[in-house]
C-alpha cells in the first residue's frame, strides 16, 4: 500500500527511489495461538525462511515449531508477532503493554485474531512513542469503529475485518458446516467438534 500510494501520490518523481524495506527471510515470527489459522501462517513463515515460533495454552506435539510459553518472552524473540488466538474474557488484553514494549521498537505486530486480544490505547501509545515500530491490523477493539488515534498513525496498515473474504474460504466453511451435519445425523464423529 505505501508504495502505491508512493507512485500515485508523485513522491517517486519528486522524491526518488522508494525507501528501502526489510525482507522478512532469517527474521523471526512469534505466533500467538497456533491453531488452523495460526499454523497456516506459521507455515507460510517458514517458507519464507523465517525462524518461527509459537505461544498458546499449551504445547503442541505435532509442531515443528518451538514453544515459548510466555507472552512476553515471544514478544521479546520476535521480530514479527502474530495474534492469531481466540477472542472472549480468557485472552482480553493478552498482548499488554508489556508484550508490546518486549516486541520492541524495530517489531511488527500483525493482528487477525481479534481487537480485544490486543490492549489497543497501549498499543497506539506504543506506537506514538516509536516503542513499536509497526502494526497491522484488520480487527480492533471497536468495530467497525477504529480509534481514529490508530488511524493518524504513519507506521500502522489498517484493513477492515476480512480474513475470510474469499469464495474459497467462505464455500469451505459452508461445507465444512454441512460436513459436520452430515455427519452428526449418521452418527458418526464430527469433523470439528466443539470443546
Amino acid at each position: 500500500m505505501f508504495a502505491d500510494r508512493y507512485v500515485r501520490d508523485g513522491s517517486w518523481r519528486s522524491k526518488g527511489p522508494i525507501p528501502l524495506g526489510r525482507s522478512v527471510g532469517g527474521k523471526t515470527m512469534g505466533v500467538l495461538g497456533l491453531g488452523g489459522i495460526g499454523r497456516a501462517i506459521a507455515d507460510r513463515g517458514g517458507a519464507f525462511r523465517m525462524r518461527v515460533i509459537y505461544s498458546g495454552p499449551r504445547r503442541k506435539p505435532e509442531a515443528p515449531y518451538e514453544y515459548v510459553p510466555d507472552v512476553a518472552d515471544l514478544a521479546r524473540q520476535s521480530d514479527y508477532l502474530l495474534v492469531a488466538c481466540k477472542g472472549g474474557s480468557e485472552t482480553r488484553h493478552l498482548v499488554s503493554a508489556a508484550v508490546i514494549d518486549a516486541l520492541g521498537p524495530t517489531g511488527t505486530l500483525v493482528n487477525v485474531a481479534r481487537g480485544s486480544v490486543v490492549d489497543e490505547p497501549a498499543l497506539i501509545a506504543a506506537l506514538a512513542d516509536s516503542r513499536l515500530g509497526y502494526a497491522a491490523l484488520d480487527v480492533f477493539e471497536s468495530e467497525p469503529n477504529p480509534s481514529p488515534a490508530l488511524l493518524q498513525l504513519p507506521n500502522v496498515i489498517v484493513q477492515p475485518h476480512q480474513g475470510s473474504a474469499t469464495v474459497e474460504t467462505r464455500t469451505a466453511i459452508g461445507q465444512l458446516m454441512i460436513d459436520n451435519l452430515s455427519a452428526h445425523f449418521a452418527r458418526k464423529p464430527l469433523l470439528t467438534p466443539l470443546g
